[in-house]
């Protein structure tokens, strides 16, 4: 009895249990398994404890039970995840985004306080409610339903993140099948149970219970016909991944961009942004040779690290790998990670040294969190990554005194490979490969002329490094900014008035693109050139680019000048040749002239090679002059035309309305404009307080013929066709005259610009 009372119970466990199997998979070590699983077995056995209680008193005992074992739970995940502040902080936070944090959480999920509760608390309350309805109503397969919905929720948010769930989905058929095989009740009384009654009854209950049999086996049989092609059919779909459902962390608008940082921290080279402490654990398993006209791929100078050699350490902040020709912007999807972030498999031809650092903010702002390419596990922090880029941002942002620890796997190429390496191409680079709209011609003939002498991609990378290197400048003080027109500036502008020269930013992004241009799959990093210890200060900030080889990964390059070298002008160098040659390079002459040329006379200048400055003056006065009285010149006549046409051409009825039209401009060029909606009489109205107001109580003619005029517009509106030549006469002359009073009283100089102004001849 008491091992038949114990397998409905111990069903019940097993099915709760495996719905935390399930989602474990997903989960960085096996801590939410058992975490699940405890919270199965105590929410059965609480009910088991409890089954001589009155079945409202049982759920008040069970969740009080559940809130002790969720509270040890989140403590047990804290203590693992080194995070820092009480369980009370801890809890609320984790009861806050317990479930966006677990659909957002980097596969895979790292067993913090905010992926454990949800899991926890959902695995407790469906062995309460399964315990409940099986053991204290005896229904068994009904009783079963909380843990199957666990347990298909399980498998749901694993999505396609794991292997297909085989062996536990047999497991849970199972355990199920154990369940409903081993009733729970008291063994049935020996005899046949309807002995006892009637023949007819005894019959017709027979009959009953033999055609439910029969209802009951027809109906499983037809369901399995009706869903077993379906089921089948799903055996190789693959499941929808509910995390493209939320949205993941986002970077502030700050960290967008964080490449027009640069000029800003230039100008205050001094402002302390982190503390940084190194300490490498453990040394390459090959060697690299340092990389001829460029930087180590790491970013960090090929000699070593900065505990052996005093070399630098290259602290990355962003990678930026969208440019739409004005901005360059992260364009990173980041997820919320624990502890352990998701590995990636190295480039093929390079090794992997591993670097520790603890870093501790001081002044930098906005979300991103520095660090050594590539991170493999940070603590200290809560984070959310992007394997693509390898950068973290921290959701909540940076504040003074965050201290963090983060280990990386720094991957160093083997350098004498990349003189013969290829770039990849096709649609999984068009991103970095992608070329903006609207870049200018010089900048394509620069890429073009980069690119005519080197074939290999190293080599086209090489001298697009060095062009920049022996033809630009730094300048801290240099304006922000890396669109077209920017870049256009930087590479071609005069050297006396702001050009050839710039800070990280300018340089970075005129190597990416003049790399894309080229073929070379580039982006932008920003970040820190650090020793490895002590402070960061933002005259270390620095943006370097990188291009992608195969089977060596991203190698940054430096084009930034070398020190002690002045930079020679870019007309050395670079000459474009012009669509359409100047006539000056037509080709000369084969006929020998047959006279001596003439001597230079006095209008030359003081060579005799040109003509002289107040000469080139003059007749660029004079040329503007002219041009000027020729636009003039052009108004006037175009406004007379307009004039004439508007009382002379057409039948009367138009040169009624040409004329009220010729009213209509005068009010507008008195500044007094009509509008639509006004009718014929009141525009009149109108027209005779303009005239009135300007002559100022002056006496003059003019007023009674825009009533007259105003009369025949009505006549032409509402009786077509009947105007008169002699009334499209009268209202010509009502409108010239009304116009001339309307000029007269004007200042003389409004007079002198009303026969020119463009006004009447774009308006309708």
């Amino acid at each position: 009895m008491v091992v038949r009372a114990a397998v409905v119970p111990l069903a019940l466990i097993g099915l709760t249990a495996l719905a935390g199997v399930v989602l474990g998979r997903v989960y960085a070590d096996d801590l939410l398994t058992w975490l699940v699983v405890g919270a199965a077995a105590g929410s059965v056995l609480v009910s088991v404890a409890a089954r001589r209680l009155p079945s409202w008193l049982v759920a008040p005992v069970s969740v009080a039970a559940m809130a002790g074992w969720t509270l040890w739970s989140l403590r047990l995940a804290a203590a693992r995840a080194d995070l820092p502040g009480d369980l009370l902080t801890v809890g609320a936070d984790a009861a806050r985004n317990g479930i966006p944090r677990l659909l957002t959480a980097m596969i895979p999920v790292e067993p913090t306080p905010d992926t454990v509760l949800v899991p926890v608390v959902a695995a407790w309350l469906a062995g309460l409610a399964g315990a409940e309805v099986a053991l204290r109503t005896g229904r068994v397969l009904l009783g079963y339903l909380p843990a199957a919905g666990l347990y298909a929720a399980a498998l749901y948010v694993v999505g396609p993140n794991a292997e297909p769930a085989i062996g536990a989905t047999l497991a849970f058929v199972a355990v199920a099948a154990v369940g409903l095989a081993a009733p729970s009740g008291p063994p049935p009384a020996a005899g046949d149970p309807v002995a006892g009654l009637p023949r007819g009854v005894r019959a017709a209950v027979r009959l009953r219970l033999t055609a439910t049999a029969a209802l009951g086996v027809a109906l499983v049989v037809g369901l399995v016909a009706l869903l077993s092609p379906m089921i089948a059919g799903q055996v190789d779909g693959r499941p929808v991944d509910p995390r493209r459902y939320v949205e993941p962390p986002q970077v502030e608008t700050l960290d967008e961009n964080p490449l027009i940082r640069i000029s800003g921290w230039a100008l205050h080279p001094e402002q302390k942004l982190l503390d940084v402490s190194t300490v490498r654990d453990g040394t390459p398993t090959g060697g690299s040779s340092p990389i001829p006209g460029g930087i180590a791929p790491d970013g960090d100078d090929a000699s070593g690290g900065p505990d052996a050699s005093g070399s630098s350490v290259r602290i990355r902040l962003a990678v930026l790998s969208d440019y739409d020709g004005v901005t360059w912007r992260v364009g990173a999807t980041y997820r919320n990670a624990g502890r352990i972030l998701p590995a990636t498999a190295p480039a093929r031809d390079s090794t992997v040294e591993t670097i520790r650092q603890e870093i501790t903010v001081a002044e930098l702002s906005g979300g991103l969190l520095p660090a050594v390419a590539t991170p493999r596990e940070v603590s200290g922090a809560r984070v959310a990554y992007d394997p693509e880029t390898g950068t973290l941002i921290r959701p909540e942002g940076l504040t003074p005194g965050l201290r963090y620890t983060v280990t990386s796997a720094r991957e160093r190429p083997d350098n004498n490979l990349l003189a013969t390496a290829n770039v990849p191409a096709g649609e999984e680079v068009a991103r970095v490969l992608r070329v903006a709209d609207g870049a200018p011609d010089q900048l394509r003939r620069l890429a073009t002329q980069l690119a005519e002498d080197n074939g290999a991609p190293y080599a086209r990378a090489t001298a697009i490094e060095q062009f920049l290197a022996e033809h630009y400048r730094v300048a801290a003080d240099a304006p922000s900014g890396h669109a077209y027109p920017n870049l256009g500036f930087f590479l071609f502008g005069p050297r006396n008035g702001g050009g050839q020269e710039g800070t990280s930013e300018q340089f970075a992004a005129a190597f990416a693109v003049l790399g894309r241009l080229s073929g070379l799959p580039t982006r932008v990093v920003v970040g820190f050139e650090s020793s490895g210890q002590g402070p960061v200060r933002a005259g270390d900030a620095y943006a370097w680019p990188e291009v992608l080889f195969d089977g060596l990964g991203w190698v940054a390059f430096d084009p930034l000048p070398r020190p002690d070298n002045e930079p020679r002008p870019v007309e050395e160098d670079f000459r474009p040749t012009p669509d359409d040659p100047p006539p000056s390079e037509a080709p000369a002459p084969t006929v020998e002239p047959t006279a001596s040329p003439e001597p230079v006379t006095a209008a030359d200048g003081p060579d005799g090679s040109g003509v002289s400055t107040p000469v080139l003056v003059a007749g660029g006065s004079g040329g503007l002059l002219l041009l000027v009285g020729g636009v003039l010149l052009a108004l006037l006549a175009m406004r007379r035309s307009l004039t004439r046409a508007r009382l002379s051409r057409g039948d009367p009825g138009e040169r009624i309305a040409g004329a009220w039209r010729e009213v209509t401009d005068a009010l507008g060029l008195a500044g007094r404009p009509v509008g639509d909606d006004l009718a014929a009489t009141e525009v009149a109205n109108q027209a005779r307080q303009a005239l009135a107001d300007a002559r100022s109580g002056r006496s003059g003619g003019g007023v009674a013929d825009v009533d007259d005029l105003a009369a025949l517009l009505n006549q032409v509106a509402f009786a077509p066709g009947a105007a008169t030549a002699a009334q499209a006469d009268r209202a010509g002359a009502a409108a010239t005259g009304y116009v001339a009073g309307l000029r007269a009283a004007r200042p003389w100089w409004r007079r002198l610009l009303w026969s020119i102004h463009p006004g009447p001849l774009r308006r309708r």
